[in-house]
């Protein structure tokens, strides 16, 4: 098989759309680039003074992350060149970034979280970005809020890189999910995945048990039948939880899963769920179902949901399409 670059990837996918400007294109080779500069730090985040906190607290209430910090700013620093976007929103800073550099305007706004996961690092657990593009919808002479607060369903691309054993770079424009593997030897993504697809059958979850006195009935239900007995393999469903969203959706992705961090309806610090809708629930709904798959808050599909706000929370139920909808029928016929 042919061995074909992101860039060459691009660039096909870019020829099916004859007149486009091409910024689409070097927007996603932007992300390429910056995500090759962060893997080069996250592997070498022990020996660089790149592990622990910096002694801050974010928008979220968590403890800043050296790596979150450096993966934040490199971010921003490079996709504010070129005049391809017009704001940034991102997990770490309470507002978004406006971009006006030299009187260009981009047509993109881009939500993201730098850093998936970045406080597992000090325990090598693989971390990830998670990053979703909207096009400019707002009239004014810059990008402003409106343009990163849009449906899930919206999206012009969304994708995720997975810093692991190796680095792995994933999206998708609605054309189908393609995986690139980062070759450290000549420093390029390179095409190994593509047309992925989520497994139907379903045959592991991943999910905080921990939190399962906060549960609603059916959830608590739910999760209960995925360790009886399971008829065709006279085996109960594998429970595979790491506790990086990156690095539970991607493995779910490849082997076929359902991940559920639904909402804890007993605890006031949660009780909308914690993964960010802008940051992490809508980018994944919109990769899960171009794959084949599907996601839910276990009332209505992720996205649909219209954001009221850059740091809305959600709860979040992702998998095979058949378990997804197993899912939501147990919850509603439990009230």
């Amino acid at each position: 098989m042919r061995l074909k670059t992101i860039e060459q990837h691009i660039l096909d996918q870019q020829r099916r759309f004859p007149g486009v400007s091409g910024d689409f294109s070097g927007l996603l080779y932007d992300i390429a680039l910056a995500a090759k500069l962060v893997s080069k730090e996250v592997n070498r985040a022990g020996l660089g003074d790149l592990l622990g906190t910096m002694g801050e607290v974010n928008v979220q209430g968590e403890i800043v992350q050296k790596m979150d910090k450096y993966a934040n700013e490199l971010f921003i620093r490079i996709l504010t060149a070129g005049g391809k976007v017009c704001a940034i929103a991102t997990e770490e800073n309470e507002n978004i970034t406006e971009i006006h550099e030299d009187g260009f305007i981009g047509k993109y706004a881009i939500n993201m979280d730098p850093l998936d996961g970045s406080s597992n690092m000090d325990v090598n657990v693989s971390v990830g970005t998670i990053f979703s593009l909207h096009r400019k919808r707002s009239a004014g002479p810059r990008g402003s809020e409106e343009d990163c607060l849009q449906a899930g369903s919206k999206q012009a691309c969304a994708g995720y890189v997975i810093y692991g054993s190796s680095t792995m770079l994933v999206y998708t424009t609605g054309l189908g999910v393609h995986g690139f593997t980062l070759d450290p030897a000549v420093g390029e993504f390179i095409l190994s995945h593509p047309n992925m697809m989520m497994p139907s059958q379903c045959r592991m979850y991943s999910v905080n048990e921990g939190n399962a006195a906060f549960w609603d009935a059916g959830t608590r239900a739910y999760v209960e039948s995925l360790k009886a007995v399971d008829p065709p393999t006279g085996r109960p469903y594998a429970a595979r939880y790491i506790g990086s969203l990156v690095s539970d959706f991607h493995r779910n992705l490849l082997k076929g899963g359902i991940f559920l961090y639904p909402a804890d309806c007993k605890d006031p610090h949660k009780p909308s769920g914690k993964l960010r809708l802008l940051f992490e629930a809508a980018p994944m709904a919109f990769i899960a179902e171009q794959a084949g798959g599907a996601a839910t808050t276990g009332s209505e599909r992720v996205l649909d949901i219209v954001p009221a706000k850059l740091h809305q929370r959600v709860p979040l139920i992702v998998g095979p399409k058949d378990e997804v909808s197993r899912y939501q029928a147990m919850t509603r016929a439990r009230g």
